[in-house]
C-alpha cells in the first residue's frame, strides 16, 4: 500500500520513542519500509507491524481507574491482545472483527467523565467500540503518534477483516508506485533502469518545493547502505521507497485513511464526504469533486478513473482552495454603504520615513508601498522649501527632502490602484502664506477631479458613504469659516503639527484640554479645498454632543485617546458613531515604534495611524485585519457599535447583551518547511520550534496558548494539540500564529499569520507563514484543524452547535435593567416574558442536539448528515437485520423502526424525536416571539429622544440620569440582540431540517426509497456508531 509492498521488513524492529518494547521475532504476513527514527509511522503496513511489537498504553475503566497495560495484535491479526496483572490471559483478548468502531479522542462517557477529563489531552485517548451491545474499550497512549497510529492500523483490520492478507500483494503495484515509477521512466532517458542521485533529488525537489535537497540526498545514502548498493546513480525501486518516506506526510496520510473506502485513495464519493462534512463547503457534487481530482492528482490513472491518492490529496490540501482565508472576503464583501464614521480605516503616519523619527530618511517609495497595502489615510507634513517650492518631511529629518509637487504626483497615480474607495490626506501645513497657495495651485492642477470639494448639507446628520466618494480624495486639515471675507485668516494647529513645531523652534501657545495650541495663519486657496473633515480641537464629549458638526473631525494623541478609553469607554464608542476621529502616536515613540490598534478599535476609532516602517505585532494585527473585505481599506465596524441606540463598553470583560458567545476550537497539527530564523546566533540548522495561537480583541478575548517545543525533526514537527478560546465578540477578534525557535540564548521568530476571526475557514487548512517585515515565506505553513461552535449569522450554517448544555434549571437569562424612570422600567418589564421564552426556544433545541451528537459518538461540531451517516452504518454493519426508515412524507422528518432493535439504538431515536420536537417548537413559534420582542425594543425606542427630559421630570440629574440612558441603551440592546438570536436560530433549525431530508434520501433511509438501502461507501472503521450512557468494560483488567 502507497507504494511500500515489496520493501524491506525492516520495520519489523521499528520502534516510535513511546515506551514501546521489543517483542519476540514473530513470522510477518504484510510487508512494509524501513523508517528512520525520526519519521512518523507512514502506512497501514507500518502501523500493523508496530501494532503486532506493541506498546504500553492506560486502560480506563468505568470506575474512572486507570491501569497500564500493555497492548499488541496478534501475529494472524485476527485478536487484539493485553497483558493483564492476574488472570487469564485469554479472557484479555478482543476479536478484530466483533470491533464496530475506533473513536478518536474523547468520545464517550467514560473518557468524557469529570474524573478523567483533565488528566491527559483529546489527541491522546481512544475508544474501540465492539460486540452486539456496543462496550467500549477506553484507551490513553502517551502520544498523539501512538494513538494515530493504532486507530489507523485497527480501522485498515475492521474494514478488510479476515481479507487482509491478500490485499497487500508485493506482485501489485499500488497507484502510487506506478504513478513514481512512470516519472522515474520518464527520467531515465538512456533507458538504463538507473539515474544519477543529483537528477533524482531534483525531481523530488520538484515535485516537493521546500524540502532540502540535502535531506534527500542523505536519504537515498541511507537506502544504498543499507541495501548495499553503492555508487552516484539509483534504481527504480531505491527512488520509490525515498519518495514514499520523504514524501509522505503522516498526518495528511491519516486523514485519508479515516475518509478513504479502501484505504489507498479517495475516489469521488469519499472526497464528497470530506469536502462537505470536514471542509464546511455545501452543495457539493460528484462533478465538482471529478474537478478536484482532475486539478490535483499526478497519476494519469488516478485522473483516468477518478481517484485521489496520498499525493493528489496532498497536493489539493496545499492549494488555494483549503487555505485558512475565506476567499469570499478577498473581495469586497461587505456594506459600503454607511456612513464613513461607521468603517475603520486603514491609515499611515509618518509615511514618508523609513526608519524613527530622529534619524530615519524620508523616501517617496513609502508612499507607494503605503497605498499598495491598502493604506487610505495618509499623513503628509509640508514646511517651506527653496524658490517658493514646499517641501515633505517629518521633524528633523531635512536631510532627505521630498518636494511636495513628487509626492501629489506619486498620490494621484497611487491613489485608487489597490482601492476604489476615498483617501484621506491629513496635511499638517508648517508653510508660510505664499508657499499655501502654491500647495493648493500643486493640488488643484494635479489631482484636479479627485479632489472632493463639495461643501458639506446642513441638512444632513451623517457623512458620505465610501460608496459615494469613490474614486475621491478628501483633505483633512484646518478650514476658515465658508464666508470668511479675507483671503487669509488664523487658526489653531493644536495636532501633530504642533508637537512637531517644538523640535524646530516654539511659539506663542496656550492649552486646551492638556493639548497645546499654536496659532497660525491660513490662506483661504488651501482652505477652500477642505470639505468633509474640517479639523477641529476635542473639549469634551458632552461639548461634541451639543456642538460638533458630523464634517468635522477631531484627532487624539494615543496618550489622551487610552485616558478616555479608559475612564469614559461607553462615551468614546457613542462619539464615534457619529464623527470621525484619528488616533497618533505619542511623539514620545521617537523610534517609530508602533501603539496597538486594537486598544482604540475596540472605542469605534476609525483612522488609528500606523507607522508602516515599523514591522512587528502591532502592524501584523494592522494588517490582518484589513484583509477581510478585499484589502479595499474600509472595514465596516460591528453593528453593536454602529446603532444609534445600543450598549456596548470597550472594556468589556464578559459576554454582550444580546450576543451568545462562540467557541473557536483549534487542533495544530504540523508544520512545513520551517526556516532557520533570519540572523540566528545559535549554531547549526536544526530549529527547535514552538507556536502560540493569539486572540486580540476586546479584553474579555484577548487570550494566548502555546504547544510544546518539537527537539526533532524541527524543520517539519507534528504538534498535534488542540486549544480552544471563547468570542464574545466575533466581528472584532484577530487570530494570530507565531512560530518562535525554543533557543537557549533567546528564542528567536520564525514567522507569523493573522487572520480576523471572521475570515476563517473551518476544516483542515494550511496557513502560510510571513516573515517579520510582512512577506510570505516560501513553501513554510502549518497545518491546522479550525472549528467554531453556537457561531452567528455569516458562518458555514452546517458547522454550528454547543459543547455546553445547559439545564433550565441552570440556565442564564439575559434580562433588563432598571432605568429609575416608571414609564420606561413598565415597558421593558414585560418583555421578561418573551425573553426567557426566546432563551428557551434557543437552548432547548441546542441541548436536544448536543445529546443526539453525543449519542452518535460525535463532536457538537458536527452536522445532521453525518449524524445519519452514522445511524446508517450502525445498521448495515450490525449482525442483526434491523429495519429503520426515516419518514419523508411530512415536513419533519421522522425516524421510524420496523421491528425489535437494540437498547442503544432506540436511545438514539428517542434523542432525535427530542431534537425534531424541539426543532419544531422553535420553527413555529419564533415569528411570535421574535415580533413581541422587536415590538418592545420599537416602543423603547420612541421615549429616546425625550429620554432626557423625561428622566430630568422623574428628579434624575448627574450620574443617577447618565445610569439611566446607559440603562436603557442596554435594554434596547437586548431586545434586538435576543431577536436576532431567535431569528437566527429559526433559520439554522430549518438548515438542519433539510440537511436531514437530503441524508436520508442520499443514504436510502428514506421511507419510500428501496427495501435494501445501499448506502454509498459506509466507512465501517471511521463512522460513528451509537454508545451507552456508560461505556462497559471489556474482559479482565
Amino acid at each position: 500500500m502507497f507504494g511500500v509492498a515489496g520493501v524491506s521488513d525492516g520495520a519489523a524492529r521499528q520502534t516510535l520513542q513511546d515506551g514501546s518494547k521489543q517483542k519476540q521475532v514473530r513470522k510477518k504476513t504484510v510487508s512494509f519500509s524501513s523508517m528512520p527514527n525520526d519519521r512518523k509511522i507512514n502506512s497501514t503496513a507500518a502501523c500493523i507491524s508496530f501494532m503486532m511489537e506493541g506498546c504500553e498504553m492506560k486502560k480506563v475503566r468505568s470506575n474512572s481507574r486507570m491501569y497500564n497495560r500493555y497492548f499488541l495484535l496478534d501475529s494472524d491479526m485476527h485478536w487484539l491482545r493485553w497483558e493483564p496483572s492476574k488472570k487469564d490471559s485469554e479472557k484479555a483478548k478482543l476479536e478484530i472483527k466483533s470491533i464496530k468502531e475506533v473513536r478518536l479522542g474523547k468520545k464517550t462517557p467514560v473518557l468524557r467523565s469529570n474524573g478523567l477529563s483533565e488528566q491527559f489531552p483529546e489527541e491522546c485517548a481512544f475508544s474501540i467500540i465492539y460486540g452486539e451491545n456496543y462496550e467500549s474499550l477506553d484507551l490513553v497512549a502517551s502520544t498523539a503518534d501512538v494513538v494515530s497510529t493504532w486507530v489507523m492500523g485497527l480501522r485498515y483490520l475492521v474494514s478488510y477483516g479476515r481479507h487482509t492478507v491478500g490485499v497487500i500483494e508485493p506482485s501489485q503495484p499500488s497507484l502510487r508506485t506506478s504513478w513514481i515509477g512512470s516519472v522515474f521512466e520518464l527520467a531515465d532517458i538512456a533507458k538504463e533502469g538507473q539515474i544519477d542521485i543529483f537528477r533524482a533529488t531534483q525531481i523530488i525537489k520538484g515535485l516537493n518545493p521546500g524540502m532540502k535537497a540535502s535531506r534527500i540526498e542523505l536519504k537515498f545514502k541511507e537506502l544504498q547502505k543499507a541495501k548495499d548498493q553503492y555508487g552516484e546513480k539509483i534504481n527504480v525501486e531505491i527512488f520509490t521507497e525515498a519518495y514514499c518516506e520523504l514524501c509522505t506526510r503522516p498526518e495528511i496520510f491519516f486523514l485519508l485513511v479515516q475518509f478513504s473506502s479502501n484505504k489507498e485513495y479517495l475516489d469521488c464519493k469519499d472526497l464528497m464526504l470530506f469536502v462537505e462534512v470536514e471542509q464546511g463547503v455545501e452543495g457539493v457534487s460528484e462533478e465538482m469533486c471529478r474537478n478536484i481530482v482532475q486539478k490535483y492528482e499526478p497519476s494519469t490513472e488516478g485522473r483516468e478513473r477518478g481517484y485521489l491518492s496520498i499525493d493528489g490529496f496532498t497536493h489539493y490540501l496545499l492549494s488555494s482552495e483549503c487555505h485558512i482565508f475565506d476567499p469570499q472576503h478577498k473581495q469586497v464583501c461587505q456594506d459600503m454603504t454607511q456612513p464613513l464614521s461607521h468603517y475603520y480605516i486603514n491609515s499611515s503616519h509618518n509615511a514618508s520615513l523609513l526608519e524613527d523619527h530622529f534619524w530615519g530618511s524620508s523616501d517617496i517609495g513609502n508612499y507607494i508601498r503605503a497605498l499598495k497595502m491598502g493604506c487610505r489615510s495618509l499623513e503628509v507634513v509640508v514646511w517651506d522649501g527653496p524658490d517658493n517650492e514646499p517641501l515633505v518631511y517629518v521633524g528633523s529629518s531635512v536631510a532627505s527632502q521630498l518636494a511636495f509637487s513628487k509626492i501629489l504626483d506619486v498620490i494621484n497615480q497611487f491613489a485608487f490602484e489597490s482601492s476604489e474607495y476615498p483617501l484621506i490626506l491629513c496635511l499638517v501645513t508648517h508653510c508660510s502664506l505664499p508657499q499655501q497657495k502654491v500647495m493648493a495651485q500643486h493640488m488643484k492642477k494635479i489631482l484636479g477631479d479627485k479632489l472632493y470639494i463639495e461643501p458639506p448639507k446642513a441638512d444632513e446628520h451623517y457623512l458620505p458613504s465610501p460608496e459615494k466618494l469613490k474614486g475621491k480624495i478628501l483633505l483633512k486639515g484646518k478650514r476658515l469659516p465658508s464666508n470668511y471675507p479675507d483671503s487669509e485668516g488664523e487658526v489653531t494647529d493644536e495636532e501633530e503639527g504642533m508637537e512637531m513645531c517644538r523640535r524646530v523652534g516654539s511659539d506663542e501657545n496656550y492649552h486646551i484640554n492638556g493639548v497645546g495650541i499654536k496659532r497660525l495663519k491660513l490662506c483661504k486657496d488651501l482652505s477652500d479645498l477642505v470639505s468633509l473633515c474640517k479639523s477641529v480641537q476635542f473639549r469634551d464629549f458632552e461639548t461634541s454632543k451639543r456642538d460638533q458638526k458630523y464634517w468635522e473631525i477631531c484627532s487624539f494623541n494615543e496618550v489622551i485617546a487610552n485616558r478616555f478609553a479608559n475612564e469614559f469607554p461607553e462615551d468614546f464608542v457613542c462619539y464615534n458613531k457619529r464623527f470621525l476621529s484619528r488616533v497618533y502616536p505619542t511623539p514620545m515613540r521617537i523610534d517609530a515604534s508602533n501603539m496597538n490598534p486594537q486598544d482604540f478599535w475596540k472605542c469605534g476609532c476609525q483612522i488609528v495611524a500606523m507607522n508602516y516602517q515599523t514591522p512587528g505585532l502591532m502592524m501584523d494585527l494592522n494588517q490582518g485585519w484589513f484583509r477581510q473585505n478585499g484589502n479595499s481599506g474600509y472595514v465596516l465596524r460591528p453593528a453593536i457599535m454602529r446603532e444609534e441606540v445600543s450598549y456596548f463598553s470597550a472594556n468589556a470583560r464578559d459576554s454582550l447583551p444580546g450576543v451568545s458567545a462562540q467557541l473557536l476550537h483549534i487542533k495544530v497539527i504540523s508544520g512545513q518547511n520551517l526556516p532557520k530564523p533570519r540572523g540566528s546566533a545559535a549554531k547549526g540548522d536544526v530549529v527547535e520550534p514552538y507556536i502560540y495561537v493569539e486572540i486580540h480583541g476586546i479584553p474579555a478575548d484577548c487570550a494566548e496558548q502555546r504547544t510544546k517545543t518539537i527537539s526533532k525533526n524541527g524543520d517539519n514537527p507534528i504538534f498535534d494539540e488542540s486549544f480552544e478560546f471563547q468570542i464574545n465578540l466575533p466581528e472584532l477578534a484577530v487570530l494570530r500564529f507565531v512560530v518562535l525557535d525554543d533557543d537557549y540564548i533567546g528564542d528567536e521568530f520564525i514567522g507569523q499569520y493573522t487572520i480576523p476571526f471572521e475570515c476563517l475557514q473551518p476544516g483542515y487548512r494550511h496557513v502560510p507563514l510571513q516573515s517579520l517585515t510582512g512577506e510570505f515565506l516560501s513553501n513554510t505553513l502549518l497545518f491546522v484543524h479550525i472549528a467554531i461552535t453556537n457561531r452567528r449569522g455569516g458562518g458555514k450554517g452546517h458547522k454550528k452547535g454547543l459543547s455546553v448544555r445547559k439545564s433550565k434549571k441552570a440556565r442564564e437569562y439575559t434580562s433588563t435593567k432598571s432605568t429609575g424612570i416608571k414609564v420606561v422600567d413598565e415597558l421593558f418589564r414585560a418583555s421578561t416574558q418573551p425573553l426567557r421564552e426566546a432563551t428557551d426556544l434557543r437552548e432547548n433545541v441546542q441541548n436536544a442536539m448536543v445529546s443526539f451528537k453525543e449519542l452518535c459518538g460525535l463532536t457538537p461540531a458536527a452536522n445532521m448528515k453525518q449524524c445519519i451517516l452514522t445511524v446508517s452504518s450502525w445498521l448495515l454493519n450490525s449482525e442483526r437485520v434491523l429495519q429503520v426508515s426515516v419518514d419523508l412524507s411530512g415536513v419533519y422528518p421522522s425516524i421510524e423502526a420496523h421491528g425489535p432493535i437494540p437498547e442503544l439504538l432506540r436511545k438514539v431515536l428517542s434523542a432525535y424525536d427530542m431534537m425534531i420536537q424541539t426543532s419544531r417548537t422553535l420553527i413555529e413559534s419564533a415569528d411570535v416571539v421574535y415580533a413581541k420582542l422587536m415590538q418592545a425594543q420599537r416602543a423603547g425606542l420612541d421615549f429616546h429622544e425625550d429620554l432626557h427630559k423625561i428622566g430630568a421630570k422623574e428628579g434624575l440629574k448627574g450620574r443617577k440620569l447618565q445610569k439611566a440612558m446607559e440603562s436603557f441603551a442596554w435594554n434596547i440592546t437586548v431586545l434586538k440582540g435576543q431577536a436576532d438570536l431567535l431569528k437566527h436560530a429559526k433559520g439554522e433549525a430549518l438548515d438542519t431540517r433539510r440537511q436531514m431530508h437530503n441524508a436520508a434520501q442520499s443514504c436510502g433511509l428514506s421511507k419510500n426509497g428501496a427495501t435494501s438501502p445501499e448506502v454509498p461507501h459506509t466507512h465501517a472503521g471511521q463512522d460513528p456508531v451509537p454508545e451507552a450512557e456508560a461505556g462497559g468494560d471489556i474482559g479482565p483488567t
